[in-house]
């Protein structure tokens, strides 16, 4: 029986960049946590064996399983990679995190969120889908903010693999401060500086400028706090799995720089960077304009090459992969 499916995952596996799409099931799953429960999206291509499962980490504040945020707006990114992938044999799950969209209940007070909580939950997760015997191995599949916690929970999760989409290298007040430096007037920016070298301290602020509430409001502090405690580069370097950093070079919010950071700290990591992608995963020029539309254009296909990278990354790692 192992033989018959081991035969059966190769044949899957071998034709993934080229195959016709897979029927494919769109079920809803849930996770009791014991301390709320998550939902999630599942889809599952039809197959008489049981098939890799890709689980979609989604980004950093409200933005939901989708990829959607009420802030920036909808553009339906991991929806559309997780439909992508499934066609193509690989099943996939993607859910709203802790205290976020459907989830909300899960966590009601922001003030209660964190990085290591994120991670416990993607672990949960995964040890759900490693009971279910529709299941071969497990990819964890992180986008910006998700990327550093699949990251961090990819060895306790059992992962076989982990792609990396749009992830920072450096720890994320950098990032921020970077992002800040370009569209912000002086008063606020000296604003923002100070708020987050007292978060990096580990000292919450009760008093911040409407401007910078989105950001800094109190009820996200404890969050940022254990966000800026964590180097992303440093966790990568740790990973024992085989890994795929994909980035593209018209993102506004992630650079080149970052990802080619990530590939330094893991040389053996592969590296697919992706020419006019940007932050939402479509091909779009470098213009400011153009990219914020994009935000919220769900109309828009996926970049080509990222759905070609990634199905090859997991035809050459799943395959042979020990879990299955």
């Amino acid at each position: 029986m192992l033989r018959a499916f081991l035969l059966s995952l190769s044949f899957l596996l071998s034709g993934l960049a080229s195959a016709a799409p897979l029927t494919v099931l769109n079920r809803p799953l849930d996770l009791d946590t014991g301390n709320g429960v998550l939902h999630g999206t599942l889809l599952l291509p039809q197959s008489d064996q049981p098939v890799p499962i890709a689980l979609l980490v989604a980004g950093s504040g409200p933005t939901d399983r989708d990829g959607n945020n009420p802030f920036a707006g909808r553009n339906d990114s991991l929806k559309r990679l997780a439909r992508a992938l499934a066609t193509q044999g690989i099943a996939t799950l993607r859910y709203d995190k802790r205290g976020i969209a459907a989830s909300r209940a899960a966590e009601p007070d922001e003030r209660q969120l964190s990085v290591d909580g994120y991670v416990d939950d993607v672990v949960a997760w995964s040890r759900l889908l490693a009971a279910d015997p529709r299941f071969g191995p497990l990819v964890l599949i992180g986008h910006s903010e998700g990327a550093l916690i699949a990251t961090l929970a990819a060895e306790r999760a059992g992962a076989t693999a982990l792609v990396s989409i749009a992830g920072a290298a450096r720890p994320i007040d950098q990032v921020l401060r970077e992002q800040l430096r370009s569209r912000l007037p002086p008063l606020l920016l000296a604003q923002s500086e100070a708020l987050i070298a007292s978060l990096q301290a580990g000292r919450t602020v009760d008093r911040v400028p409407v401007e910078l509430e989105v950001l800094f409001r109190p009820s996200v502090q404890p969050y940022l706090i254990s966000l800026f405690r964590n180097d992303p580069a440093a966790a990568f370097a740790r990973l024992r799995i085989p890994a795929l950093i994909v980035q593209g070079n018209h993102d506004i919010q992630v650079s080149v720089a970052d990802a080619e950071a990530l590939k330094a700290a893991r040389p053996d990591a592969e590296l697919l960077l992706i020419p006019g992608m940007n932050h939402v995963l479509r091909i779009v020029p470098a213009d400011l304009r153009k990219q914020l539309a994009s935000y919220d254009q769900p109309e828009l296909p996926l970049a080509r090459q990222l759905i070609d990278g990634i199905l090859d990354f997991l035809r050459r790692h799943l395959s042979d992969s020990p879990s299955s």
